[in-house]
């Protein structure tokens, strides 16, 4: 169902999103500067992929735009099923980096599941989690914890806990605003930290038990396991108020940092952009998340508004994960800083959602409408 003509468009969430993945092709340009050889070869190699990846996410946006939201709630359930598919395939034939397996080599593109995954899991909560009334039911809660249990395991299993808890973070912020009770939650919470020690005896592996050690004592390794967390925080305190330009700062340059076109991306602008440049970054992000909210609130129905929230909470976790792991808050865990880190698969997720919550803008409710749930009435702009 496509819409005739688009009653309402938000420039500043386009405008953002083309900002913050502007902002990521310059720290992605420094990052590989050196290691690559220099502006020549990086321009022709990761940028131009990022670039390619921008134009295609801003095509699929604007499809996604058009096409009316509610259509994803007639194919949530077999979508989600695919997204389970690629997951179990990932898990066997997938390509391996840095200990994970969570990739599918494409020609000239790396799938990475877990990225649409989540989209489509939202999907299918929102399809579950809409419905008349306030108050959400015992066996739906629990229904749609399994939905978001199951992707979250497989993820897991990869292993990336990063992305894992996403999933939850996901699940969480979408059952609180569907009208889940205080009582569930802190049931749920509290069996959570029963069961937490066990947890980590049985599912977590050799290397993350290290991660978690030298979270605690940096100095445990510091040239093995605490290396990248010990190179992070370099960075980032050595950038100071306004850092120290692109492509000068010492740890970028001199390939001190690993991994910083991705998961330490964080760190290359701590050191060559300074708090002034982070600054700018979450000032960007808050404008993104408020501008998502403001359209959970101004949709018509509780599909559009649980799918709207499900998007922002996405992005907020994301943001929040990656951002903690770079300075050191929280141990060391794979996630791309959304429209910032390289990679197609994680570019492609996040334009599509926005083309996503443009459609439900698109389709607001109408004016005076009361909002379904009154969880999101402090949001109304």
């Amino acid at each position: 169902m496509v819409a005739r003509g688009l009653r309402v468009f938000d420039p500043w969430l386009v405008t953002v999103s083309v900002l913050l993945t502007g902002f990521g092709i310059a720290l992605i340009y420094s990052g590989s500067y050196s290691r690559l050889g220099g502006a020549g070869a990086v321009l022709r190699g990761p940028i131009v992929k990022q670039v390619v990846f921008l134009a295609l996410g801003l095509a699929l946006m604007t499809v996604f735009a058009r096409l009316d939201y509610r259509v994803w709630s007639t194919v949530a359930l077999p979508a989600y099923g695919v997204a389970l598919l690629l997951l179990v395939i990932v898990m066997v034939i997938g390509s391996s980096e840095y200990g994970s397996r969570r990739w599918i080599a494409l020609p000239g593109f790396q799938l990475q599941p877990s990225e649409p995954a989540k989209l489509l899991t939202i999907l299918l909560l929102a399809k579950l989690l809409a419905r008349n009334g306030t108050a959400l039911p015992g066996r739906l809660f629990l229904l749609s914890l399994g939905v978001a249990a199951v992707p979250a395991l497989l993820v897991f299993k990869q292993p990336d806990l990063g992305t894992a808890i996403v999933f939850v973070t996901v699940w969480l912020g979408m059952v609180y605003i569907a009208g889940a009770s205080f009582k569930h939650l802190g049931l749920l919470v509290g069996a959570g930290l029963v069961a937490l020690p066990f947890l980590m005896l049985v599912a977590v592996r050799g290397y993350q038990k290290d991660r978690l050690a030298v979270f605690f004592n940096p100095d445990r390794d510091p040239l093995g396991t605490g290396f990248n967390i010990n190179q992070a925080a370099i960075s980032i305190g050595s950038g100071g108020w306004f850092g120290k330009g692109l492509t000068n700062g010492s740890q970028t340059q001199l390939d001190f940092l690993r991994t910083q076109t991705t998961d330490y991306i964080f760190s290359v602008l701590g050191e060559e952009l300074g708090f002034a440049g982070a600054m700018v970054l979450f000032f960007l992000f808050l404008l993104l998340l408020t501008r998502g909210l403001r359209i959970a609130v101004k949709a018509q129905d509780d599909f559009g508004r649980l799918v709207a929230t499900g998007i922002v909470v996405m992005v907020l976790s994301q943001v929040f994960i990656n951002i903690g792991v770079n300075v050191r808050l929280f141990p060391v865990t794979g996630i791309p800083l959304p429209f910032i880190s390289q990679g197609g698969s994680s570019l492609l997720t996040m334009f599509m959602a926005i083309g996503i919550l443009q459609s439900i803008l698109a389709r607001r409710r109408l004016p005076g409408r009361p909002i379904q749930s009154d969880r999101l009435e402090w949001a109304r702009s």
